[in-house]
């Protein structure tokens, strides 16, 4: 066994030794967050009983009717559920396809700025609209794309796009990728600066182009985080929140702006049907769980055994 295994196996035991003598010190620290985690992580799953009862506020869970799984299939014979999980995949899976790689060729231009002080400025710029909150982002949407907004002025029509169910899907994707990509390149910025700049000059030396750079230098050092990013995002599918597309939501583009999210949220608290927009909610996240898991498997195959 060589010197610096000894050292690092004795540093080890030491720092055991030591957590073991003062174990109060860090129960004592532990305690508040392993406390909180319980009381609002864990205790809150018991509320998912509610979608298998006729839940009634004054009977409790406990106390309310078993109807098992009445709610599901309620759903799921629902007229309405292909057209809800419909728009609901139709805007995650188009918002990951055009969204995901964003970020990523951002972070490639940003490496690319050698002057520091231009590159925080671009920086700036780009994360900006990720401390707008989707709310203000929506009403500056609406005003935008109303009648009389600056987009109707510039093309010289009256068209009132938020009223349009084929235009939702494009307006909802496109202000997320404009808000969320340049906080989203963060995250590839850094792992990029992992990238070999010996390797770099070296590919430059040789005549390597910009593209060729990317590929045999700069890639290798983000692929890891691109593809745990992927898995991610891929497994939060049907995991879209419903403030955005209910801000974005009129009565007449409901036929592409009505998903999964918004209709629980209907249901439970303006219908007060909470078992049913419980059943609904479980359903969505049972799904997210199953594409999750599916996604990794197939991710590994692809990429050597290499996923989350």
């Amino acid at each position: 066994m060589s010197t610096s295994t000894k050292k690092k196996d004795a540093g080890l035991h030491n720092s055991l030794v030591y957590i073991v003598q003062h174990w109060q010190l860090y129960v004592f620290f532990l305690l508040p967050a392993l406390a909180l985690t319980i009381i609002f992580r864990y205790i809150p799953m018991g509320g998912i009983l509610i979608a298998f009862e006729k839940y009634n506020p004054i009977r409790g869970i406990l106390g309310s009717e078993w109807v098992g799984f009445k709610h599901f299939s309620r759903f799921l014979s629902s007229p309405d559920f292909l057209s809800y999980l419909g728009n609901t995949l139709k805007l995650s899976v188009f918002g990951m396809l055009w969204g995901f790689p964003v970020p990523i060729l951002l972070a490639f231009l940003l490496n690319r700025i050698e002057s520091k002080g231009i590159k925080k400025k671009i920086q700036l710029c780009l994360y900006m609209p990720n401390f707008i909150s989707v709310i203000v982002l929506c009403g500056i949407v609406r005003i935008f794309l109303s009648v009389t907004g600056p987009v109707n002025l510039l093309l010289g029509t009256q068209i009132n796009f938020m009223t349009m169910p084929e235009a939702f899907r494009t307006i909802y994707i496109a202000s997320g990728i404009w808000q969320g990509a340049g906080w989203g390149s963060i995250i590839y910025t850094a792992a990029l600066s992992n990238a070999s700049t010996e390797l770099k000059e070296a590919a430059v030396i040789d005549g390597a182009n910009i593209f060729q750079q990317i590929k045999a230098v700069e890639w290798p050092a983000i692929k890891a985080t691109v593809i745990i990013q992927f898995i991610m995002q891929a497994g939060n599918i049907m995991s879209i929140g419903f403030e955005k597309a209910y801000a974005l939501q009129t009565d007449l583009n409901m036929a592409s702006s009505e998903i999964i999210a918004t209709y629980v949220y209907k249901k439970g608290l303006l219908d007060g049907d909470y078992s049913f927009s419980t059943a609904v909610g479980l359903f969505n996240t049972v799904i997210n769980v199953i594409l999750l898991v599916a996604v990794n498997k197939i991710v590994a195959k692809m990429n050597d055994g290499q996923g989350l």
